[in-house]
């Protein structure tokens, strides 16, 4: 199988020379998009908008008609992992995401099992492959999971935290049934982006949104551990081609050289670190992707393009090995016309 005609995504990820240095937006198929607000509408609800391969693809899409993005990025959720393990995942109006069933109790812990992704999340698979054949080998398809941790957040709490006084409760008096959990995620996690592999993603990121809220030990026994084994149980190859990996800790800064020795190809930043200072920190061990804090895009366009070239200009010179991309996902507040501020300053880019 050919690389997409805009490959230059893949060969940052890679560490190879580019055009320009390439671009897309954690969560860019979004409610900042008019757009994307009719068709979430018309499913009636964001679970229904997730599980219809085809409004998954139309939305996937919809920002790409609208900018000249570098990737497209499936359109679904991180929760549908532990949704399918029998959570019973819903979402409160107004509240975000909620399961029925936290895990709690040590018998439910004890009963959980990884999952088939094509058994339990073949819609997923079915987006996935309807989003290759509409890109047209235009731009390259980035699948996605949540990490272990971040997942076993929401699944022992219940819903979103402040304290996550459940899972660290867990972890500092029964760290037994916590590893029980992150273990049968893990495997879960591995099976479920080989299958997108195999679907037709060609190339794969974990989100570890909450990992940055863990103590220095504690990050890496209970969320880099896991991450790690992901890696190494991730296809590499599909069809001839490289399957680049891209690991994501919010608030990870602390732990760039540890991230970068798990086997990644690439660690996504968020904005509280200077990427010319991860640069160096990391050297040519991984790609790095980031880093512009979501909310400059607030600002006034010209705004926005002069602190899109100071990302730039701290990374520093050569096509090499950058993927630029917000510090994390972009607001649904955001005016869509600094998105284009954005994408316009960043394919313009020339090193000063």
């Amino acid at each position: 199988m050919k690389r997409p005609k805009n490959d230059n995504f893949l060969r940052a990820l890679l560490k190879e020379p580019t055009d320009h240095t390439p671009l897309w937006l954690m969560r860019q198929a979004g409610r900042y998009l008019p757009e994307y607000c009719e068709t979430r509408k018309r499913a009636g609800n964001f679970l229904n908008l997730c599980k219809s391969p085809t409004m998954a693809c139309e939305v996937t899409l919809q920002p790409l008609a609208r900018y000249d993005l570098d990737a497209a990025i499936l359109f679904s959720d991180i929760l549908t992992v532990p949704d399918a393990m029998g959570l019973g995942l819903y979402f409160a109006e107004g509240e975000g995401p909620r399961f029925e069933r936290p895990l709690r109790e040590e018998w439910a812990i004890n009963n959980l099992t990884a999952t088939d992704p094509y058994e339990h999340l073949g819609y997923v698979m079915d987006a996935v492959s309807e989003i290759r054949r509409a890109l047209d080998n235009s731009v390259p398809l980035i699948g996605f999971s949540g990490s272990p941790y971040t997942l076993a957040c929401y699944m022992i709490e219940g819903q979103g935290s402040s304290d996550f006084r459940h899972i660290k409760g867990m972890m500092y008096s029964r760290p037994d049934l916590l590893h029980k959990i992150l273990s049968v995620t893990t495997d879960s996690v591995i099976a479920y982006l080989n299958a997108q592999i195999d679907s037709g993603a060609q190339a794969v990121m974990i989100f570890d949104t909450w990992g940055g809220s863990l103590s220095n030990a504690a990050y890496q026994e209970f969320s880099l551990q896991y991450m790690q084994r992901i890696i190494a149980g991730l296809k590499k190859e599909k069809d001839g081609q490289r399957i680049p990996s891209i690991v994501f800790t919010k608030n990870g800064g602390l732990w760039l050289e540890k991230i970068a020795a798990i086997g990644c190809d690439a660690v996504g930043l968020d904005w509280t670190i200077d990427i010319g200072d991860a640069r160096r920190r990391v050297g040519d061990k991984v790609a790095l992707q980031g880093n512009l804090d979501p909310n400059v895009l607030f600002a006034p366009p010209e705004v926005v393009a002069a602190e899109a070239r100071k990302v730039l200009d701290s990374f520093g010179p050569g096509n090499t090995g950058h993927v630029f991309n917000l510090g994390h996902g972009i607001s649904q507040f955001t005016p869509p016309d600094s998105v284009t501020a954005l994408v316009d300053a960043v394919h313009g880019y020339r090193q000063g």
